[in-house]
């Protein structure tokens, strides 16, 4: 009874979901699959297995670093200043003098934010440069991670971390068992098994069989569920089943294995851990979004009274809590000129 349910939710999930097509050993049979990218433009399928954690490039780092900085309520309101400060009309002291500490700001913050994400560049470039055995032609070559393609086929060897997603095809031990340890997954330190489908265990015994090795997955798509995979293997006229057992995750390592092979699923982006990642957000504190409501409020309060503070305990009250920004005062003295700012607590007289 348990048997044919699992078939029966099997062919479901087949009809369903299985859009995943990966052909072992042939990369131009893979990078015929598109797939939209922008309004009528389209891009490979599979993604090759560079991954980039970064925020920025050279090109966008100025343009999106002053967006995230604007964000700041404190910023805006600054920047209104100066612009108001513009106008000969209106203005009380020249308009450079409360732009040179605001540009000062600017630039001390990109500078830090530069920082990080130079250290995210190296990091990334560190990864993509790991060397793996990739099977080219009938034997198997040291290549970068970032060689790597959906349908290669790659060798692992005791204490390797793993590359991408891959369907565990055979291995050196018994019934092609392949130890692995997640804890760089999921905080798991305790060993766990996979095993290879007995199809390719009792056939591809050596690197030669792995070249003529032409057999097709056809899976679901990529997703960020670790612990769940469903798919098939397509090959010499027959299908044989797939699951999570089957499956090593990129970023695991192997243990007490000496040798195990493996052909590539999802690479790069595509991986479950990456899906996992997500994209990475503007990340603001809590004093940031506190100081932003301050900055509203002290704003809008005396702006909705026509200029005027209410009055009496209320008015008072505003007075104590609102933080002002006063500007400059300037003192000339001949050839001397000397800008004092200030920044004071109004409190109530």
């Amino acid at each position: 009874m348990g048997s044919l349910r699992y078939q029966e939710d099997f062919e479901e999930e087949k009809n369903s979901a299985f859009t995943w097509e990966v052909q072992a050993n042939s990369r131009s049979y893979n990078s015929q699959f598109k797939k939209k990218s922008f309004l009528c433009w389209q891009k490979k399928k599979h993604q090759s297995n560079v991954i980039c954690t970064a925020k920025y490039n050279v090109f966008s780092f100025l343009p999106l670093n002053l967006y995230e900085q604007f964000h700041r309520t404190s910023n805006l309101y600054f920047l209104f200043i100066i612009v108001l400060q513009g106008f000969p009309e209106i203005s009380t002291l020249p308009w450079f003098t409360l732009f040179a500490p605001l540009l000062c700001l600017l630039i001390i913050r990109a500078a830090r934010d530069l920082v990080d994400d130079i250290g995210r560049h190296r990091s990334d470039r560190i990864v993509n440069n790991r060397p793996c055995q990739i099977l080219v032609g009938k034997s198997f070559l040291w290549k970068k991670w970032a060689n790597l393609r959906a349908g290669d086929l790659v060798c692992l060897h005791r204490d390797s971390v793993v590359p991408a997603d891959l369907l565990l095809l055979a291995s050196t031990e018994p019934s092609s068992l392949c130890y692995v340890e997640t804890a760089d997954i999921d905080g798991e330190t305790n060993l766990k098994f996979r095993q290879a489908p007995p199809i390719t265990h009792h056939e591809l015994t050596s690197p030669r069989k792995m070249a003529s090795f032409q057999g097709k997955v056809v899976c679901e798509e990529p997703n960020s569920r670790l612990h769940h995979f469903v798919g098939c293997l397509e090959w010499k006229g027959r299908k044989h089943p797939l699951d999570s057992g089957n499956l090593l995750l990129r970023g695991c390592k192997v243990r007490n294995t000496d040798t195990c092979y493996g052909m590539v699923i999802y690479a790069g982006f595509d991986t479950k851990i990456m899906k996992n990642c997500g994209k990475v957000h503007l990340k603001r504190t809590k004093i940031d979004r506190l100081m932003n409501r301050l900055v509203v409020l002290v704003r809008a309060w005396p702006g909705a009274r026509g200029g005027r503070g209410p009055p009496g305990p209320r008015g008072r009250l505003q007075a104590s809590v609102s933080l002002r920004a006063d500007g400059a005062a300037a003192s000339w003295d001949g050839s001397r000129r000397t800008a004092v700012w200030q920044s004071r607590l109004l409190l109530p007289r």
